[in-house]
């Protein structure tokens, strides 16, 4: 029998999962304006919201490595254990990638007027393969990735595991997931050539290694991200004012080179694009961290609630966003909005703002509503479950120690 293990419950990930959610949107949102808006006098303001904001997806990765070894990495290595594990993915995010997959790969098809226009075994060989991809819909690629790490997950916590009685093995961790993240970049910038290399994991090995480190020596960080300014040591006030101040300067480099690119001032070489994108995320990660803490602990009770909603319902929202932005960009093909318009403005920020609250309260209604919305849409919030009768006497956001099943 593998070990129920006792840890404390942390309701900073779910504003941690709103705050990066958030950031997804923005990007998706943003990311025609990039192209129709090139010649507008507020061009920056449209590439800056495309690129300050691309770090939703890597911080969802670092969260969801984080999430694992926080739960298992004091579990030993079992059948059981790896059973558990594998049901729960297959039921939670295995089952609705393939069906909200299918759901994507329809509704492209009917856009494009090819739906049944061909042989069904024709179609059926192309959803196939888009499954096996990670391509039905151009967001899907996160889940598909997952799905790789997912298999990969077993054999890096028993690996892990080993290293415990090694510091130098254990320091070593962040190092190596970057090591085999560069490594594969270089391998297919000269050799593989994948056009789509952000759909395999490798892409983002440093990302779930430091995920990893973060939750084995969670128990050194605690301190620091519970702490406020005033009550931190010298040095935790010198590493965290490095901190923001790289995450600033790294995130304005970024946007400035990308900037430069699209206005065809500079060519810079790929690589330039690939380190700042990974500086730019990695340190993205570690300040939304510290922010869930900070805006858990001194945030008013109306946005801790909220953001810890939107926080529970970020696959969901995930999953189903691109719908909304599908059938909102119709508006511009109505209207004929020209790119360098106040209005396209208002309507760039319009998109935004409606696939954030309409996805909100499509995938709440939906949990709250319809019984088999998890097939579709993952696990039911943890706030949306049906209540016990026993009454909790937690106040709203204190920590709570719960069963860690994975």
């Amino acid at each position: 029998m593998s070990q129920s293990i006792k840890k404390e419950r942390l309701p900073q990930l779910d504003l941690f999962r709103a705050m990066a959610i958030f950031c997804v949107i923005q990007v998706h949102s943003s990311s025609f304006a990039t192209v129709q808006a090139v010649n507008s006098s507020i061009f920056y303001f449209y590439n800056w919201m495309n690129i300050f904001f691309k770090i939703g997806t890597p911080c969802f990765i670092f969260l969801s490595s984080f999430v694992l070894f926080y739960n298992y990495y004091d579990r030993p290595v079992n059948k059981e254990l790896i059973g558990h594990f594998y049901k729960k993915r297959l039921t939670y995010i295995i089952l609705p990638y393939i069906l909200v997959s299918c759901c994507y790969f329809i509704l492209v098809h009917w856009d494009n007027r090819q739906l049944f226009s061909n042989s069904k075994m024709y179609e059926l060989q192309q959803l196939g393969m888009k499954l096996i991809t990670g391509t039905s819909y151009t967001h899907l690629y996160f889940v598909f990735i997952s799905i790789q790490f997912y298999i990969l997950f077993p054999l890096v916590l028993w690996l892990f595991q080993s290293f415990r009685k090694s510091k130098i093995l254990l320091a070593s961790i962040i190092p190596l997931g970057l090591a085999l993240q560069w490594g594969f970049y270089f391998w297919n910038k000269f050799d593989l050539h994948i056009p789509n290399k952000g759909s395999y994991a490798p892409s983002y090995m440093a990302y779930y290694f430091m995920g990893a480190a973060i939750a084995i020596y969670f128990g050194h960080i605690k301190g620091w991200l519970k702490s406020d300014w005033k009550d931190m040591s010298g040095k935790q006030k010198m590493w965290t004012g490095l901190l923001w101040a790289s995450w600033l300067a790294v995130a304005f480099t970024h946007v400035q080179i990308w900037f430069s690119y699209r206005q065809h001032w500079s060519s810079p070489n790929s690589t330039w694009f690939e380190m700042l994108w990974n500086v730019h995320t990695l340190l993205s990660a570690l300040v939304l961290m510290r922010a869930s803490f900070l805006i858990q602990r001194r945030g008013s009770a109306f946005w801790n609630k909220a953001l810890t909603r939107l926080g529970e319902l970020s696959f969901a929202v995930y999953l189903f966003h691109p719908v909304v932005l599908f059938f909102y960009r119709k508006l511009r093909d109505h209207y004929s909005i020209p790119g360098a318009s106040a209005m396209y403005f208002l309507y760039i920020i319009g998109g935004s703002a409606c696939a954030l609250a309409i996805s909100w309260l499509f995938t709440q209604f939906c949990f709250r509503r319809l019984p088999f919305a998890s097939v579709f849409l993952g696990s039911v919030p943890y706030s949306l479950k049906k209540k016990k009768k026993t009454p909790d006497t937690h106040r709203p956001g204190q920590d709570r120690t719960v069963k860690m099943n994975g």
